[in-house]
């Protein structure tokens, strides 16, 4: 008998220190959650540490699915959570509180938390955005980082594919969840004053992701550029970004001759910056166009981007069912300019001309 009463306090000593250490790590990785987004010593993070991170948060989520259903440690848990984001809250300026019910998205508001701190480097900003997902994701004690981040997009992006079909975007999952998250960075950055070195480095390194894949990178710009939070940083970021745009003339580019009609037409009704901008590419590929005798049709020289002037004056078109305020007064230019070629009205003579006469139809 006093064997097994001996057994019984030694296995009941067990499970406490064990809760012991489960009550420890929970507020470890709270804590954490607050270093990540509001302490500046993220500056310091690598690569091992952001896997650290995930981690834990990870770990998190496990106790969350262990224990949801067992009320008396659940209660544990809740009260210490109560206490940690007491303290949290009187030390972090800005700290929201971590309730039990967060603790199954933890690396989710891990990885909000990072993209919201403005102190975060560009090299760990390369890593989160890295769209080259590992084959095998590594589910050991610190496994590959990239496959964590990855593993959320996807995820997120899964959400985006569920929704209703009639709400869904036509720029993709992918896109749309990379757009979203490249919108809140910089809200993040341009936040923290008027210094925009941080948010220019930061827009050049996700381009440099994207090399070799332009038409994804600009899919990934217009869902930025069209996410439609009302805010006064969300404005603010959409502008800096289409400034941006302005010197970045392969991208700019790529957007008004390559992405799909639907989603240009958005972007020239929300952004008057753009399609003042859409509209001077079309002009400038017009002026570069020579009319082909031996093909019967206008043909682009002097570029690398080959447009065709059925593209081009398709364009046009989707810029006047976009914009049909502006129709009249750019039919007036687009007829100044035909005359100032000697307003002809024999075809090949006049780009202007000729496009003038394809809108008609």
């Amino acid at each position: 008998m006093l064997l097994i009463s001996g057994d019984r306090n030694q296995n009941s000593e067990c499970r406490e220190r064990h809760m012991e250490a489960v009550l420890k790590n929970l507020v470890s990785t709270v804590e954490l959650l607050a270093v990540a987004a509001h302490s500046g010593s993220v500056k310091q993070w690598n690569e091992q540490t952001l896997c650290r991170a995930f981690h834990w948060a990870k770990y998190c989520e496990h106790i969350h699915s262990r224990f949801h259903k067992n009320s008396s440690i659940r209660g544990l848990m809740e009260k210490q959570l109560h206490i940690v984001n007491q303290n949290l809250q009187e030390a972090v300026p800005g700290y929201s509180r971590v309730s039990f019910s967060d603790l199954p998205c933890c690396q989710h508001l891990l990885l909000v938390g990072l993209l919201n701190n403005p102190k975060l480097p560009s090299s760990i900003m390369k890593i989160l955005f890295d769209k080259n997902m590992p084959v095998n994701v590594m589910d050991n004690e610190y496994g590959d980082v990239t496959g964590f981040c990855s593993h959320i997009l996807q995820c997120k992006s899964a959400c985006k594919v569920l929704r209703p079909l009639s709400s869904f975007s036509s720029v993709g999952a992918d896109a749309e969840v990379q757009g979203e998250m490249l919108i809140k960075r910089l809200d993040a950055l341009l936040g923290q004053g008027n210094d925009l070195h941080q948010a220019e480095e930061f827009l050049c390194s996700v381009q440099q992701l994207f090399e070799g894949a332009a038409q994804h990178f600009c899919l990934v710009i217009a869902t930025a550029l069209l996410t439609t939070e009302d805010s006064a940083a969300q404005t603010a970021s959409q502008g800096f970004l289409l400034n941006w745009l302005q010197n970045q003339h392969n991208v700019l580019q790529q957007m008004c001759f390559k992405l799909p009609s639907t989603l240009l037409k958005d972007l020239l009704k929300r952004h008057p910056k753009f399609r003042d901008a859409y509209y001077r590419e079309l002009k400038k590929c017009a002026s570069k166009m020579e009319y082909s005798v031996h093909d019967g049709d206008w043909v682009q020289t002097g570029t690398t981007l080959a447009v065709s002037f059925k593209k081009l004056a398709e364009l046009l078109l989707d810029f006047f069912e976009a914009c049909p305020s502006l129709k009249a007064s750019t039919e007036d230019e687009l007829n100044a300019l035909k005359v100032s070629d000697g307003d002809f009205d024999v075809s090949g003579l006049s780009v202007w001309g000729d496009l003038l006469s394809e809108l008609s139809k």
